[in-house]
């Protein structure tokens, strides 16, 4: 959606919605004792009948998001398909996305008047607060710059640091030791799992914004159930000590042309020492800019390295598929076909030819996927 903002020259905005979850209308008949200092001494055994939903109740979420879907339906905006939390507005000429994370919102629109027409109409219905341009969304610095847009989380990777207890560590030049891989039945278990779980999954939220650490972060995530001191290693020494020497590192996104996407995909075939399953990853370009990318553990063993190869071929192709449809959803469909990229020669010759042999039986399905595509 930032892609699309940037390469069209809309101005982007952040809203907050003031107690959104009091705002939901309950379906459900819900009860409630009378609140301390409001108790009817006349009647002190009767409940209350919730009419509104309220903060701690397991239905506020979905009542509050059901009224924002049902209100913003009326202003004209329809519900994405590809995604929940994304609606899109178009009449004639003019278009609007509106994007809803619970109360926070982004709102970027073909023209100021439709975009203040739109803040406008949900300042009417709901308690708004107008943040102007957008700069910090769920943890997110957004620096505009004469070359487009900077996404840093600069601020949240200090607090891994101090958490760490690394704040004056020298740093990394690496985020992983590319010898030897880390193996689940290693040293001593760590005296603190909760802590190892509490850093590796403050991490998975760091890669929104830095790519370079998905594979290293990926590896450390494995051991989650049952953490040593060798994965607490290379956590803290590698990892959070890289992150120390680029903590100024983020997302660059520039003006560019979205009508053509990119894909690249990877693997390594084997990796992990304990189950012998391989490693994919892949990143996908709208533009120049970088909109998706993944590393994962495949979920089942590969008996080469063009089925290793393959796999991962089939997963970006997945995920392209995915944002070929949302961009059709956002009025901005890609006519060309998607370029996918792939070292490995094997699995390119499979998908032009998919040849139905011994060694390729079992991965049919993914072949006719991918070729079908």
């Amino acid at each position: 959606m930032l892609s699309l903002a940037l390469s069209k020259s809309w101005s982007i905005h952040q809203l907050d919605v003031k107690n959104a979850f009091l705002h939901g209308d309950l379906k459900e008949t819900v009860y409630l004792h009378q609140p301390l200092g409001f108790r009817d001494p006349a009647r002190p055994n009767h409940v209350c009948l919730l009419k509104k939903s309220l903060y701690g109740l397991k239905q506020a979420p979905r009542a509050w998001y059901m009224r924002f879907a049902d209100f913003v339906s009326t202003l004209g905006f329809i519900h994405s398909k590809s995604d929940h939390s994304l609606f899109i507005y178009r009449h004639g000429s003019h278009v609007a996305y509106l994007l809803l994370y619970v109360d926070d919102i982004i709102l970027t629109a073909s023209s100021d008047e439709l975009r203040q027409s739109i803040i406008a109409s949900l300042s009417s219905e709901f308690a708004m607060k107008d943040l102007g341009s957008l700069s910090y969304f769920l943890g997110i610095a957004v620096t505009r710059h004469a070359g487009g847009l900077f996404l840093s989380q600069r601020k949240y990777a200090l607090e891994i640091i101090e958490r760490a207890g690394m704040a004056s560590c020298k740093p990394s030049p690496t985020s992983v030791d590319t010898k030897p891989k880390m193996s689940a039945h290693a040293s001593t278990p760590y005296e603190d799992p909760s802590h190892y779980r509490s850093l590796a999954g403050a991490l998975q939220y760091l890669t929104f914004t830095r790519p370079d650490i998905s594979y290293a972060v990926q590896q450390v995530c494995l051991f989650m159930h049952a953490s040593c001191d060798e994965h607490m290693q290379a956590l803290i020494k590698r990892i959070v000590r890289y992150i120390q020497g680029t903590i100024d590192h983020g997302l660059h996104l520039y003006p560019s042309s979205a009508s053509t996407l990119v894909s690249y995909t990877d693997a390594n075939w084997g990796g992990c020492p304990d189950t012998r399953r391989s490693t994919s990853g892949y990143c996908v370009f709208l533009g120049d800019n970088l909109v998706s990318w993944s590393a994962k553990r495949q979920p089942t063993l590969s008996r080469s390295s063009a089925e290793a190869e393959y796999r991962g071929v089939a997963n970006v192709v997945s995920e392209t598929c995915w944002l070929r449809n949302l961009l059709r959803e956002l009025h901005c469909p890609i006519l060309k076909a998607t370029l996918v990229y792939c070292d490995n020669v094997s699995a390119i010759y499979l998908s032009g030819n998919p040849v139905n042999h011994q060694r390729t039986k079992h991965i049919v399905l993914d072949i006719h996927f991918v070729r079908e595509k």
